[in-house]
């Protein structure tokens, strides 16, 4: 849900990328080509489809479901998809649009008249437009943890906590990818429709669209059997390193942010999707449409730049020279073309979703999986196949580019060890021992127990850890939950030696921006 840099193939003859036609047909050897990469990059399985000119002409599944298990990847698998659901959310939003229920241009209370923004003047002027584009002023990720990794929040609650998260920029001003405001979307929908945004999509978009093994409740893809489970590296140091690991999936993202990310689905039902993509509207059986051709500009129309950061090499090539946000669509340009994607992650599966629309051709990628550089990189080579580019091993470019990274994050965190002063806490165990509260995340309690000090996000079901001592006053939360991101607990000190702040970060350098720790402030509530 939450949107990760997805750059985490190597060919089946290394140091060679595989021969792609320059038009039309996808690439002859496809199946081989993938086949190899998921092995050579440990990616137990992934679903590859393929629309051209209206027609899908690709839809397989390759490898497995689950590690250890003989079950494969089919057409018809269902992947959660992360956050290229919020192109879905944006097309109900589209079909409340075409029947005169809402407008882009609506003010957000006038629809939901509790919203409320952290500035009274943002509050009137918010649209359901800017709920769409992250150009609210929040920061980047701003106030995921309210859903990261888990929640027993509502979503109606999780809107209303909205008020308490301060802007880190002006309204407008600029460009920041944010979760919160597409579960705001959700609300609306709900507010608008009376279904709840679960009940809606699945009525009003999947259905019609055909998409009939997607599934927008985790209840739903749980009594599913032809669905895949998660997997990621998380013995090699910090989360992204080390032995591939089957993850638990009903440890997922909190539905109070499904808008931003909830949908599952599959090959086959991508292949619908795409074609009503390029169709702009138009259903694939050609007995209506989905949302109209009005709607579907406005939805590919670029609303908000977005910052363009040169990559390096041996990727350099794939920096951008435009780059914007559309209504739940990334738009930049690609050897002259223009080019609509999104890509989404959810812990422990990945996806993207690009679309080529004066070549009318458009496809998606799944792995089940968080090794992001088989996407990437297949993306890269499935646009030069056909936009006639180059042949070119993206994938092994990619791999480089994340080894690196990743060696200089390792290197970072060795030499935090090493520049760590020795100190000792200011206080003894009990001394930071209480119920402390966040205005927007809410509350946690820090216990002694056994000698040791224990932290529970009260609203983060098992998201429970030990602290353990890093220098002076701060501490490093080490969750029982190995999925979660390790991070700094820095207590402040009162003048009467009692604790009246405690702020968070990230220990990884690389760890994924929906863990926004840094934004939490923490002060004691009644019994701290």
């Amino acid at each position: 849900m939450h949107k990760r840099t997805l750059l985490r193939i190597v060919p089946a003859v290394a140091g060679v990328a595989f021969s792609f036609a320059a038009w039309a047909a996808p690439p002859a050897d496809l199946d081989e080509h993938v086949n190899a990469v998921i092995r050579e990059q440990g990616v137990p399985g992934m679903a590859v489809t393929i629309v051209e000119q209206g027609k899908v002409v690709h839809a397989k599944g390759y490898g497995v479901r689950k590690l250890g298990s003989p079950e494969p990847v089919d057409a018809d698998t269902i992947f959660p998809t992360g956050s290229t659901g919020k192109a879905i959310t944006t097309a109900a939003l589209a079909v409340l649009v075409d029947e005169g229920k809402i407008g882009w241009d609506d003010k957000v209370i006038d629809h939901i008249p509790g919203f409320q923004m952290y500035d009274a003047w943002v509050t009137r002027e918010m649209t359901i437009r800017d709920l769409l584009v992250h150009r609210s002023g929040l920061g980047l990720g701003a106030g995921d943890l309210m859903f990261v990794p888990r929640s027993s929040l509502s979503r109606a609650e999780t809107v209303r906590r909205l008020r308490y998260i301060k802007p880190a920029t002006s309204f407008r001003s600029g460009y920041a990818y944010d979760n919160l405001l597409y579960a705001v979307a959700g609300q609306l929908i709900e507010d608008v429709s009376g279904q709840d945004w679960e009940t809606f999509v699945r009525e009003r978009v999947l259905k019609p669209a055909g998409m009939g093994t997607s599934t927008t409740r985790d209840v739903d893809r749980w009594a599913t059997a032809n669905r895949v489970q998660p997997h990621a590296r998380m013995d090699g140091g910090f989360r992204g390193v080390g032995k591939q690991e089957v993850l638990d999936e009903r440890q997922s993202l909190g539905a109070n942010a499904s808008p931003a990310g909830g949908v599952s689905s599959s090959a086959n039902d991508f292949g619908h999707w795409l074609q009503i993509q390029l169709a702009h509207g138009a259903l694939p059986d050609g007995k209506g449409r989905l949302f109209s051709e009005d709607a579907s500009r406005e939805m590919w129309t670029p609303q908000v730049l977005m910052p363009i950061n040169a990559y390096p090499a041996p990727i350099a090539e794939a920096t951008p020279q435009f780059s914007a946000y559309a209504l739940g669509w990334d738009v930049r340009d690609y050897r002259g073309a223009k080019i609509i994607e999104h890509g989404g992650a959810v812990f422990g599966v990945q996806t993207m979703v690009v679309l080529i629309p004066d070549k009318q051709v458009a496809f998606s990628l799944q792995i089940n999986s968080e090794d992001g550089v088989v996407l990437r990189g297949l993306t890269f080579e499935l646009l030069d196949h056909y936009l006639g580019g180059p042949k070119r091993d993206w994938v092994g470019d990619f791999a480089a580019y994340k080894k690196a990274r990743v060696q200089g994050a390792l290197d970072f965190l060795a030499k935090s060890k090493t520049e760590k002063k020795p100190s000792r806490p200011s206080l003894p165990l009990n001394g930071y021992a209480g119920k402390f509260a966040d205005p927007w995340y809410g509350p946690i309690e820090i216990r002694q127990e056994k000698g040791r000090l224990r932290l529970d996000f009260k609203q983060t079901p098992n998201m429970v850890g030990t602290l353990e001592h890093w220098q002076y006053d701060t501490y490093q939360v080490r969750w029982d939950d190995r999925t979660a991101e390790p991070a700094y607990v820095s207590f402040g000190v009162d003048a009467d030696g009692k604790v009246d702040r405690i702020t968070m970060k990230a220990v990884s350098p690389l760890a994924d921006f929906s863990w926004d720790y840094h934004d939490l402030l923490f002060t004691p509530q009644g019994g701290g």
